[in-house]
């Protein structure tokens, strides 16, 4: 049948019409913004945390909105559509790192904490070097996760546009850091909380909608979506998308690089501080267990319905459009969505795609401008006696920077797997803030040495091992390109070396430094990480 002639020359629509759509969904969300933030203060808590005023289903929206980025929904699909199972380990990895963040790490971080994960990693130590610290970490890991989804808004207009050129894919990435630049600075964290529900709604709304046209197009259920991608690939190229290997089975190298990648995947959401940070907007410990529960329900759903996406767009696309499209691997979903709906049912989900992508560009921005204006200005440079209007001042300027930096860096990460981008930086977040995170949260006798030797261990670690590795260099789909090659570090995710070291580093550094003369502050972290007594009115002030 021809399951062959279905993926030729599928179409993109009329640029005009994807554009209007584009426009209508900004216009609307920048309009629930305006009027969400409309009696926000310019205190510290409603910046930050949004007043800690959302109930629990709500802020379980939110997170789902925040976790789900252009990764999930545009790199993952695209991965298991080429590499069929190899692409799963997405899927898999990112929903069960979720259930480890939300049970080991979540709501004793946010009844320790007040706006930031630093706030927690110096709670019982030396206030200054290890607020430091864990702020550079945080902004390492938001500026890895921003250039994975500028990348993925290059790809996502370059093809609705029917643009292929550096230069056109550029400025749409700039134009996506100027919208995020202008939802944060308008709306804050309780309008970007806005957007992130908003967005989970339709982001899963739009996903149930590919998922059962893909089955209205492939009689006989979820085995045929399957047996339709392995038949439609045998012809293709012989390659097995129901068996692993196709991506990391290659050599003994490629399958270290598999177990290196299922590292990061599995544990880098643990210590990703802009999923941690949206436990402060909530205003109990019940409310932060009652957002967990939403958010498992969402997101394992979702994740249900990549699989269907991703071998659907294997057996009704295929891969040689899938890679030849403007984005790549990226374009797998939208293809799809045109050859099961139609040309306007391809620009809705884009428009979708591309709110997803402003969401989280948005979260991330919040996160690294409140560690930046909370941890370094106030704490370090004020000795914690800037006033909030100052804080969140210096939040703005700071989010304007982060944009412009993410613009740059953006365009030079156009045409890669944003879930491969995304895997860096949960990589960073395993290896310098987990280690960090557990062993301050259930180790009494961790100390700031030990903390430092952690997060900078960790973090160094990975990114210079990400930076000589061929993810940056000397591989065909490398950052730099092919042509340019330093690259001696042979796996392309580091976290097989890197997450041991972050682990071994923090226990290092704890013997070999003296012990932190905070006994009382100790008992109270302890008391307050394990029942929340005392949060409420924390938060409260």
């Amino acid at each position: 049948m021809t399951l062959l002639a279905q993926s030729q020359h599928v179409a993109t629509g009329n640029p005009l019409i994807n554009i209007g759509v584009f426009a209508l969904f900004i216009v609307a969300t920048m309009a629930v913004v305006v009027k969400v933030t409309r009696k926000t203060s310019q205190k510290g808590t409603d910046f930050y945390t949004g007043g800690a005023s959302f109930p629990g289903w709500q802020n379980g929206l939110a997170i789902s909105g925040d976790y789900l980025s252009a990764a999930a929904f545009l790199g993952v699909t695209g991965a298991i559509a080429v590499y069929g199972y190899d692409g799963f380990l997405y899927s898999i990895g990112f929903l069960i790192a979720l259930l480890i963040a939300l049970v080991l790490v979540a709501e004793p971080l946010r009844n320790t904490g007040k706006f930031t994960m630093a706030d927690v990693l110096s709670f019982r130590m030396k206030q200054k070097p290890v607020r430091m610290a864990a702020a550079l970490s945080t902004l390492s890991v938001c500026l890895f996760y921003l250039i994975a989804q500028m990348a993925g808004a290059g790809g996502l207009v370059a093809l609705l546009l029917g643009v292929s050129g550096a230069k056109a894919q550029a400025a749409v990435v700039a134009v996506v850091g100027m919208l995020m630049i202008v939802y944060v600075l308008v709306g804050g964290m309780k309008g970007t909380t806005y957007v992130q529900m908003i967005k989970a709604v339709l982001l899963v709304g739009g996903s149930l909608a590919i998922t059962l046209l893909t089955f209205w197009s492939i009689k006989g259920g979820f085995n045929a979506v399957l047996e339709s991608a392995q038949n439609f690939r045998t012809a293709y190229d012989g390659a097995d998308v129901l068996g692993p290997g196709l991506k990391y089975g290659k050599n003994d190298l490629t399958k270290i690089d598999f177990i290196s990648l299922g590292l990061a995947c599995g544990f880098g959401t643990s210590g990703l501080p802009h999923v941690l940070m949206r436990f402060y907007t909530v205003p109990t410990a019940k409310e932060a267990r009652r957002s967990a529960t939403w958010t498992i329900g969402i997101v394992a759903f979702f994740f249900l319905m990549t699989v269907v996406m991703g071998y659907g767009a294997a057996a009704l696309v295929g891969p040689e459009e899938i890679l030849s499209a403007p984005g790549g691997v990226n374009s797998a979903v939208l293809l799809l969505a045109s050859a099961v709906g139609s040309t306007y049912f391809m620009a809705i989900i884009s428009a979708i795609a591309f709110a997803t992508i402003l969401a989280v560009v948005a979260g991330l921005a919040i996160t690294a401008s409140a560690s930046v204006a909370h941890d370094i200005y106030n704490s370090i440079i004020r000795n914690g006696e800037a006033t909030e209007e100052e804080q969140v001042r210096v939040s703005r300027i700071t989010v304007v920077v982060i944009g412009v930096l993410a613009i740059v860096l953006g365009i030079g990460a156009i045409g890669q797997n944003i879930a491969f981008l995304v895997a860096l930086a949960l990589g960073i977040a395993a290896a310098a803030n987990l280690p960090t995170i557990l062993y301050s949260l259930y180790w009494p006798r961790f100390n700031t040495t030990g903390a430092l030797f952690s997060i900078y261990g960790g973090l160094l670690t990975s990114v210079v091992l990400i930076i000589f590795s061929p993810a940056v260099s000397g591989a065909p789909n490398s950052f730099l390109g092919e042509g340019v090659d330093f690259a001696w570090f042979p796996l392309t995710n580091p976290s097989i070396i890197a997450i041991p070291a972050g682990f071994l580093m923090g226990i290092i550094g704890t013997f070999l430094g003296k012990a932190d003369e905070f006994p009382l502050k100790t008992a109270e972290m302890e008391v307050r990480s394990l029942t929340g007594v005392g949060v409420e009115k924390a938060v409260s002030h």
